[in-house]
């Protein structure tokens, strides 16, 4: 590969960013965030304004200050609507526009209208005219995106701690605060994507400098102290494009109700900028994130410490999300227990439930826990929510998964998906809808999704690299080489480019930089068994086959104590030319009900496996589920 030059911001950033792909030329994030805006050429862009979304130029939807993520082929019809807003649009129209001259089924329009449907909701702004179409029914109006008018852009910073205070505690409350914020209604502020605002944090930026990389008119930062008998929190306002101070608080509570902590910075903050009557009029703020549209109410923080248990039970919780946000595996299972003990003492906590969902959907893809064990406590959890669908909307994403990996069944995956729809971006709820999309082998959509997302959180690292790993399973080789290239200079240090970038590397003929890469992630995780899996593959890919097949022995031998996720080794033995060797794990790896199972049978590295029969009775598992889920649909139409 030739090698190009490279624009970084230190020298370890450029070797980096070498070893994981020479031939890319990458400027610093700033510039690429900058280049974005003028492409975007947000400056002079029309939104169209229906209800209560706005859908921008890029094909961005907004409900709110939320994102609504849209497939393409909802989008397109979606802008056929507001094209003719007030006019029924034919299916006939419709199908024309969405798919051209290719041939689909008749039900496809159906399908396609009830997926938007369900993006839209809990609006009902599409009419379905009888025999005739669909007619939008809500005014449509056009606006200029500039700034004037809209919310101003908030970045809240993680909150240090001083001596004697529990580390968690002031992740928790940035994370409480940006998650309450984020579903007020009606917002004051629009909060900038979490990961971003933790990723720049955590590079030593200064709350200006986070801002502004973010486009944020304000940051909020702070400190956490602890006093003989209460808890004292420095909060400070400032203004992103002065760099000066535009206030600073002090709160104090005592230390049996620092749940209120979260309370009172929000009510101080809605006095300082002016939106106590909105504050007011919130009678129920929801906690969101990863906990879906539930939790603790601005009333219920404040009257937490009424009762002990219920407030020892948050206090488990707040500790059990700072646990389980890690790679490493005792801290994950801890986080468990945790949130387990917490879902216990106080069973309308459904906020710890939901985590503990999207905690076993994350073990079960890092090969933590095997996917029917997931399975089976994401059920159990879900059924102890009464009426968890509407009141526990963060529960469904992970419910549709296990529905479509571990039950093998897609309409029930596709209700929860849709019903869902709306919920905004979140790490891990968008994490689950990516790797859906690509196991269904709708890459299109799982690159949409992952690159529409990436201009709300910029600095996410698995938006990165995820990413770079959908573009190879779609077949770019180079594109996807070129992504993970950007995530080797925004993150040089995260297990994510590390592993993904070992995969492509060695895939794509540098198989020596991938066993360098792929070594140093197994001596940072020895525990992480995707690791040494792509170790293996990378020495295979080197020639160094005796070392490889000493891996596979070890993982082989590790599978008589406990679960192994299987399916990165069919690549293994492909390599080495044991083609039997690479069916049987991928039978293995989906009699476990593996996540990336459907994935693996579009890896690029399996491609000498696809003639064979077995290998194709595979593929017609997947099959199989697509056309039980159109027959489903076209009877419910």
């Amino acid at each position: 590969m030739a090698r190009g030059p490279v624009c970084l911001r230190g020298s370890t950033q450029v070797e980096w960013a070498e070893t994981i792909c020479p031939a890319v030329t990458i400027s610093k994030p700033e510039e690429e965030v900058t280049a974005q805006q003028r492409q975007d050429g947000t400056e002079m862009e029309v939104v169209l304004c229906f209800g209560g979304f706005r859908l921008r130029e890029d094909g961005t939807l907004y409900r709110g200050e939320s994102v609504v993520h849209l497939p393409p082929k909802e989008l397109a019809a979606l802008r056929l609507l507001l094209e003719h807003a007030g006019q029924v649009v034919p299916p006939l129209q419709l199908k024309k526009r969405l798919w051209g001259d290719v041939y689909v089924t008749s039900d496809s329009v159906l399908k396609c209208m009830s997926s938007l449907r369900a993006r839209l909701e809990p609006e009902a702004c599409i009419q379905t005219v009888y025999k005739r179409g669909y007619r939008l029914t809500v005014e449509v109006r056009r606006k200029s995106a500039g700034r004037e008018g809209e919310l101003p852009r908030l970045a809240i910073l993680p909150f240090a701690t001083g001596p004697l205070v529990a580390e968690h505690l002031g992740l928790a409350i940035t994370e409480e605060a940006t998650a309450r914020l984020a579903n007020l209604r009606p917002a004051f502020v629009s909060v900038v994507a979490r990961d971003s605002v933790l990723m720049l944090a955590r590079q030593g930026r200064t709350a200006q400098q986070v801002g502004q990389a973010l486009r944020a008119d304000l940051a909020l930062t702070g400190r956490l102290d602890a006093l003989p008998a209460h808890y004292r929190l420095r909060a400070e306002m400032v203004d992103v494009q002065a760099g000066t101070h535009l206030w600073v608080e002090d709160l104090l509570v005592a230390r049996e109700q620092v749940a209120g902590l979260e309370t009172a910075l929000l009510e101080r903050m809605a006095f300082r900028l002016g939106a106590a009557p909105a504050m007011a009029a919130a009678h129920s703020v929801s906690v969101s994130g990863s906990l879906g549209a539930e939790g603790l109410s601005l009333a219920a923080g404040a009257e937490i410490q009424d009762d002990l248990q219920t407030r020892e039970a948050y206090e488990i919780f707040q500790r059990a999300r700072y646990e389980w946000q890690t790679l490493e595996r005792h801290r994950m299972q801890d986080g468990l227990q945790h949130l387990s003990r917490a879902a216990e003492m106080d069973p309308s906590l459904v906020a710890a439930k939901v985590d503990l969902a999207h905690l076993c959907v994350t073990q079960a893809l890092y090969g933590f826990m095997a996917p029917r064990v997931a399975a089976e406590l994401i059920y159990r959890t879900s059924d102890s929510i009464p009426d968890f669908p509407r009141h526990a909307e963060g529960m469904l994403p992970p419910r549709g998964w296990v529905d479509f990996h571990v039950g093998h069944n897609l309409p029930a995956a596709l209700w929860s998906f849709r019903r869902s729809a709306h919920l905004p971006h979140d790490p891990w709820v968008t994490r689950v809808r990516v790797m859906f999309a690509l196991s269904r082998h709708r890459f299109d959509e799982g690159i949409e999704l992952l690159r529409r997302t990436l201009r709300e959180d910029p600095y996410s690292p698995w938006l990165h690299n995820r990413l770079a790993w959908a573009l190879h399973l779609n077949g770019q080789a180079k594109e996807s080489m070129e992504q993970v290239g950007r995530g080797a200079v925004l993150f040089p240090d995260h297990e994510g480019t590390s592993l993904y970038g070992a995969i492509l590397l060695a895939y794509n003929g540098e198989a020596d930089r991938a066993v360098r890469l792929a070594e140093r992630l197994v001596q940072r995780l020895p525990y992480f068994d995707l690791a040494m899996a792509v170790h293996a593959y990378a020495l295979s890919c080197a020639g160094r086959r005796d070392e490889a097949r000493t891996i596979l022995d070890r993982l082989q031998w590790l599978s008589r104590e406990r679960f192994v996720i299987k399916s990165f080794l069919p690549a293994v033995y492909v390599r080495l030319g044991d083609m039997e060797g690479g069916l049987a794990e991928l039978r293995s790896a989906e009699e476990d009900r593996c996540p990336w199972f459907f994935q693996t049978l579009a890896d690029p590295r399996l491609k000498a496996l696809r003639e064979r029969e077995e290998f194709k009775e595979m593929e017609a598992i997947l099959a199989r589920m697509e056309e039980t889920a159109a027959a489903e649909a076209a009877c419910e139409g």
